[in-house]
């Protein structure tokens, strides 16, 4: 029996909406529309089936102008129609294949349509433009999944493209690509010199998640230029090549052995050296710093050949009718390679016959005598020995000073003359310290040759002096700063000291001891008494290294915390430790650094030879650490640097801020140079000589800044300038220096400029506040008020106000040596005295410990109880510090509230000397 089935609502091409109604007979159907319609009968036997999809529609892609082809496949299906973005295709854009399946017996419709370029563009930005299918059988419906047809595109330009790098050997590299936008998204691979980088057939390589290529170490074969391509079903795009160069700094091979020394007899040299090939710097690496080949003097003995003393007598005739005679090889005995003695050292001869035979008794009479004789010309040569010794020994006591007057003209008082001369009475002299001293006259000069006078354990010597003699004016060592300099530059191991004459100070010296001094660093050399050994005389110099010129290896946290200071020559004997006092710009805490000492060996590297607060006494270095300088004694010299690693962020640098500007301004701009430097005074010099090589000028006192180690940027900015005076040219609100652009302390200033620009020619004063900060820190804020027509404060004039400065302010520019007691203020004599008196333990605690008490010395009670004389120590150290700032008198107030009368010689006036 028939029935009725409503179908879909189908749109004809003329806007007609109908309703297709199948009337379903026994045998056919009847179908009301064309003979595309996607319409069929089924079997009774499949009637009750709901439709099955074999084929779904794909998200498609549409490429360029090319439509896309959406299949759908059911079974059983009496009908399939497309519905896209919520709207149904009209039936003629359908394509229609109906097949059975010879498995089932089952009819399958298999439907298709095409979607253009231009279907889609109609809702683009609006939705995505999406299809579905739907089946129909007897029983019911089914909706396919929806296809989501795009418009595929990629774009041309990269977001961001690889850099070029240059890495060392074995370092980790990071390329970084963001492809170009589009649909789909691009895949991305590296080709390196054009040849695609495979990661898991070389793991060096690992391309990340967002598409960056890393080389885990880099190789000298990873140099290359290296191509990010981007590409989808659309196009293909390579980003610009970006090179990677592998270089490899060049290291020092191990040093060869010591060549035999040059000269065969006598004095020469002998030398070893080293490549750098381990490794050889490759693609621009930097060279081995250092030399290649070093030098030491050696003397070679000469060699001996042997000579035969005389024949002694004959023996007396022998049982055996034969007596004899020998000779020995000692006249001179051979050495070094000499020749043996040629010929017999025996000789044997008959007897006549009236001597043979001869009794045994006349024999031993004969080896009495021989022995009795040969004792007494033995103990004639040792007492020959004795006297030579005896007088060599007083008349090299003598060579050491030439006039005695060396000892005392040191401390006597000006006018006042003792009313005897002889040396006798030089410890009854009162001495006036209130009144200006005069110092030695004359020639030091050695009774011996001067080749004798230098004894260096270690590294190459000095060239000695031409004429063996030493000339002190006023205890002021008067020469050429640049002869010298240019003659300790030819040595081997100075030639990469800096000929920085500005920097440098020299002076020689016997064991009176003496003082070097850089003007305006806060560098000094103390030399004390005894510290060079008698008979010694060395040429000694005191330089500050530019930081540029050493490169300190650094690392972690560690920064720069002084200036680099060489003494010199390395090597000598001294028999008491020097002390080199050089400024440090850290807070001093020792809670919240590890502060090391380093020094230069004589290969050029670095080596930590002290940690500050667990110094061993029995080391050859020791350190006074003060708020602002350092104080190290030393028992060698050589180039020394601190080195300073935070414990945690509390650690803090002082960094020192200077302000400059031009001296003369004529036009409407107008700079402030804001200098950043580690708060020491030989960096502060080198700005100040720097600005006034270039015409600036001082505007303002410099200030102190504590800079945190918390990884945070220093900030600057000027704020609160008259507006309708001035305005910043300065597009951001403020200038930023980099964290580590400070801490690590490889540049010695680092410097930034604020541009303004006056409204007018006539505007002369200028007020405003300059702000300086670390991000996320604490900040201070400097009010500067200045006319930009006068100089306020001249660079050539200024001079920093500390304590430190004012001493070498009274030091006459000349005077940067002083030789003799003339370098110390504690007369030569009186000093002796003090250290006799305070030398030995006293019960009730007067002695030398009660006097570092009192000088605030006793964290180093167990460093003076080490030396032989700790008095001497403490006054090394009190001279050190108070060279030109300290009272002497207080000093004898000291030793007078210990108990030692000593003390009154400090206080005895011109009258009564």
């Amino acid at each position: 029996m028939p029935f009725l089935l409503l179908g879909p609502f189908v749109r004809c091409g003329f806007g007609v909406t109908f309703l297709v109604l199948w009337l379903v007979f026994a045998g056919f159907t009847c179908t009301g529309g064309s003979e595309h319609a996607a319409t069929a009968t089924l079997p009774a036997a499949f009637s009750d089936l709901l439709p099955h999809f074999l084929v779904e529609p794909e998200d498609e892609y549409i490429v360029k102008n090319r439509p896309v082809t959406l299949t759908c496949r059911s079974s059983p299906a009496t009908q399939i129609y497309f519905k896209c973005n919520g709207e149904w295709v009209h039936q003629d854009d359908h394509s229609i294949v109906r097949t059975v399946d010879p498995a089932t017996a089952l009819p399958v419709m298999e439907v298709t349509i095409e979607i253009t370029r231009q279907q889609v563009e109609k809702i683009f930005g609006l939705d995505e433009y999406w299809c579905q299918c739907v089946a129909w059988s007897t029983t019911g419906t089914q909706k396919s999944q929806k296809a989501y047809i795009r418009i595929a595109y990629l774009r041309k330009n990269f977001e961001e493209e690889p850099q070029g790098k240059e890495v060392a050997l074995d370092q980790e590299v990071l390329l970084r690509c963001h492809p170009p936008e589009g649909v789909p998204q691009a895949e991305v691979e590296w080709q390196r010199n054009e040849d695609v980088i495979d990661p898991e057939s070389d793991p060096n390589f690992f391309i990340t998640a967002d598409h960056n290529l890393v080389i885990r170490k880099a190789r000298l074969a990873d140099t290359g230029n290296y191509t990010c391509v981007a590409k989808n079903i659309v196009a293909r795009r390579k980003s610009t090549s970006a090179t990677v160069l592998v270089y490899v700094n060049g290291g020092w091979s191990t040093w060869t052995t010591w060549s035999s020394c040059s000269a065969v007899c006598g004095r020469g040299w002998q030398k070893r050296s080293r490549s750098c090939t381990n490794p050889t710097p490759l693609n621009g690496g930097t060279s081995c710093e250092g030399q290649n080949v070093q030098k030491s003097a050696c003397v070679a003995t000469c060699p001996v050949d042997g000579g035969w003393s005389e024949w002694s007598k004959w023996s007396a005739c022998g049982a055996d009718c034969s007596m004899w005679r020998s000779r020995e090889c000692t006249q001179p005995s051979p050495g070094t390679g000499g020749k043996e003695c040629q010929g017999v050292d025996l000789q044997s001869l008959n007897c006549t016959s009236e001597q043979c035979p001869q009794t045994a008794s006349g024999a031993e009479d004969v080896a009495l005598y021989v022995g009795i004789v040969a004792v007494a010309l033995c103990l004639t040569l040792l007492l020959i020995v004795v006297v030579l010794v005896y007088r060599r020994k007083k008349e090299g006591l003598d060579a050491d000073v030439a006039d005695s007057s060396i000892l005392t003209t040191g401390f006597q008082p000006m006018g006042i003359k003792p009313s005897k001369p002889e040396n006798s009475h030089l410890l009854t002299i009162q001495p006036d310290l209130t009144t200006t001293t005069t110092s030695y006259q004359g020639t030091l000069r050695s009774r011996h040759d001067t080749t004798g006078k230098f004894s260096m354990t270690n590294g190459p010597l000095l060239d000695p002096l031409p004429n063996g003699s030493h000339t002190l004016h006023n205890g002021k060592l008067n020469s050429d700063p640049s002869d010298f300099v240019s003659r300790l530059s030819t040595q081997t191991y100075f030639k990469t000291l800096p000929r920085d004459v500005a920097n440098t100070s020299y002076g020689t010296f016997n064991f009176l001891g003496g003082r070097l001094t850089i003007p305006n660093t806060g560098i000094s050399l103390l030399i004390p008494p005894e510290a060079i050994p008698r008979g010694k005389i060395y040429e000694i110099y005191l330089t500050v290294q530019r930081k540029e010129d050493l490169r300190l290896p650094l690392a972690g946290c560690q920064t720069l915390l002084s200036p680099v200071v060489s003494c010199g020559p390395p090597g000598v004997v001294l028999s008491r430790p020097v002390i080199l006092s050089m400024d440090h710009c850290f807070d001093a805490c020792l809670d919240n650094w590890a502060v090391r000492l380093k020094k230069q060996n004589y290969e050029g590297a670095w080596e930590d030879v002290l940690l500050m607060g667990e110094e061993l006494v029995t080391e050859p270095y020791y350190c006074q650490l003060e708020a602002e300088t350092c104080r190290l004694f030393s028992e060698q010299l050589g180039t020394f640097a601190l080195v300073g690693e935070s414990l945690h962020m509390g650690a803090a640098k002082r960094l020192r801020l200077v302000l400059f500007s031009d001296a003369y301004c004529s036009t409407l701009e107008y700079n402030i140079r804001v200098y950043c430097m580690d708060d020491t005074q030989d960096v502060f010099k080198e700005v100040m000589q720097m600005e006034r090589q270039l015409g600036g000028r001082l505007i303002d006192e410099p200030h102190v800044l504590l800079f945190k180690d918390s990884y945070h940027n220093l900030r600057l900015s000027i704020h609160d300038m008259p507006q309708a005076h001035w305005r910043s040219k300065l597009l951001a609100g403020y200038q930023e220096i980099p964290f580590y652009h400070i801490w690590n302390g490889s540049q010695r200033y680092l410097h930034c400029t604020f541009t303004l620009e006056r409204l007018s020619l006539g505007t002369c004063e200028l007020t405003c506040q300059l702000c300086v900060w670390q991000v996320e820190g604490e900040g201070q804020s400097f009010s500067l008020d200045f006319n930009i027509a006068k100089a306020v404060l001249s660079a050539r004039s200024y001079q920093d106000t500390r304590a430190l400065d004012s001493e070498f302010l009274l030091m006459d520019s000349n005077a940067t040596a002083l030789a003799g007691p003339s370098a110390f203020q504690i007369p030569y004599l009186i000093r002796q005295k003090i250290c006799s008196s305070l030398d030995a333990p006293c019960p009730n605690g007067a002695d030398w410990r009660m006097l570092a008490q009192r000088l605030k010395l006793e964290r180093h009670m167990s460093f003076f109880a080490s030396k032989a004389s700790p008095t001497s120590v403490i006054l090394d150290l009190w001279e050190a510090q108070h060279f030109h700032s300290g009272n002497i008198n207080q000093l004898a107030a000291v030793m007078a509230d210990i108990g030692k009368q000593e003390a009154m010689i400090f206080l005895v006036s011109d009258g009564e000397c």
